[in-house]
């Protein structure tokens, strides 16, 4: 990709629109940055720039200079209806995401894992696949690193497997990973996109540019999934924990069995760590892509058995008066909590937050079932009470503080107590992991 001497502009500046700055300044672009931030509150990103020939448009986006630019870089959070983003759209500049702009510049194969749920176990467990069986491996997208620091890094590498959002998706243009999964869908960012479709359609072209040769690893038993994946063009893989498959990776009787072109793998899950349906899922999808892209079955395996829960995603907290408190702080929507619920019996579910627009309807019939309290706290708690409430005993509380004292009064021995909000943090919190932060003291305080 010739960018040297080009004039290119980098939109946002958090941590994807530092690394794309960086790294096009040292290729020799002649590099803007624009935020609409002001400078004290972007002194640390601005730190990571010192020693780079960048010009700075902060607090403004002008748009004479997006339509001076050979190459806009958009980060992720700047929505695609920016009035100058438009106007350079209009008037034919190439608009790229930084997944794209990496894609263009790296040579290892690529794993993407994209979801509504489940996106950051299935990558950090398929990494982990990765370098057990000894191959030096980037690990990072939308988590930690952003992919273009592969290329930035002047290291030769072996595999990379990257998380990948929707809101990373929306400027691609040739974007093709080796395998790409769609681990599930379910109404999310409704905040961002016009309608839930739109939000399908950016998820859906993780897979646009893939041909014959690259595989799909899609989830069978998300009919919507499966109805979308009908059109691809990439070899599909499904994985299913509710039925056998001649070709795919199923879940059955407390085995894991991988079938591909004639030849099967079998796992006991037994002695997995990781636990929950829908980390059966994470484990599969990641199990999947691995083995496809030649992981041996033994170190896979291995890596699996010794792989644990990350942080703030259904993460025990402690046991008091024989009640199981469990933190799943990053569950930011509907199909995240679902998959929670599922995973036990008796629960106080203390949920809301900042509304993201979608329905709690999902949500009905495993609240009725399995939830014998339901605790609602944040601006989402009133709609979250009409939409809910009537189908278990319901309360409200201020803070999560005082949610987790009155948890501690209603449920009975033997119950768990689920803070599984289906909603951002925004409202009362900094970001999800304040709030898990929050949660774990107050209970380790009961």
């Amino acid at each position: 990709m010739q960018i040297k001497d080009k004039n290119i502009l980098v939109v946002g500046l958090a941590k994807t629109g530092v690394a794309c700055a960086r790294f096009l300044a040292s290729r020799g672009a002649r590099v803007t940055v624009t935020d609409m931030r002001s400078e004290t509150a972007l002194q640390g990103q601005l730190a990571e720039l010192t020693g780079f020939d960048i010009a700075r448009e902060l607090e403004r986006h002008d748009e004479a200079t997006f339509l001076a630019s050979d190459l806009i870089v958009v980060s992720p959070g700047v929505p695609m209806d920016l009035p100058p983003l438009v106007a350079a759209q209009r008037a034919g500049r190439e608009i790229v995401s930084e997944i794209e702009l990496a894609s263009r510049c790296i040579d290892a194969p690529l794993a993407a894992i994209t979801g509504t749920n489940g996106k950051t176990t299935t990558t950090t467990i398929l990494g982990a696949i990765f370098k057990h069986n000894g191959y030096h491996t980037f690990v990072g997208g939308n988590i930690g690193t952003p992919l273009i620091e592969l290329a930035e890094s002047h290291q030769i590498w072996d595999q990379a497997v990257a998380e990948i959002s929707s809101f990373q998706l929306e400027w691609i243009t040739s974007f093709r990973p080796t395998v790409a999964a769609l681990l599930n869908l379910s109404e999310d960012h409704l905040d961002r996109y016009p309608d839930y479709q739109a939000y399908i359609d950016a998820k859906l072209r993780i897979f646009e540019n893939q041909t014959g040769d690259d595989f799909a690893v899609v989830n069978r038993d998300d009919a919507l999934v499966w109805h979308h994946a009908q059109r691809l063009t990439a070899a599909l893989f499904p994985f299913s924990r509710k039925q056998e498959l001649d070709e795919g990776i199923f879940y059955r009787d407390g085995v894991i069995t991988y079938r591909h072109n004639g030849h099967e793998e079998c796992f006991p899950t037994a002695a997995i760590r990781l636990q929950g349906v829908h980390n059966l899922e994470n484990i599969m999808a990641a199990t999947a892509c691995a083995l496809l892209l030649g992981c041996r079955p033994d170190e896979t395996f291995e890596a699996i058995l010794c792989f644990e829960a990350l942080h703030h995603r259904m993460e025990f907290v402690r046991q008091v008066n024989g009640v199981s408190w469990y933190e799943d702080s990053k569950a930011t929507n509907v199909g995240s909590v679902e998959k929670a619920l599922e995973s036990f019996t008796h629960i106080t579910l203390i949920a809301g937050g900042k509304d993201k627009g979608g329905t709690y309807a999902p949500l009905a019939p495993l609240v009725q079932e399995r939830v014998r309290h339901l605790i609602l706290i944040g601006e989402a708690a009133e709609r979250m009470a009409r939409e809910l409430g009537s189908l278990t005993d319901t309360h409200r509380a201020a803070t999560l503080e005082d949610a987790v004292l009155l948890a501690a009064q209603i449920t009975d021995s033997g119950g768990t107590v689920l803070m599984s909000p289906a909603c951002s943090s925004f409202d009362m919190f900094r970001d999800y992991e304040e709030r898990a932060q929050r949660f774990i003291a107050a209970v380790k305080a009961l």
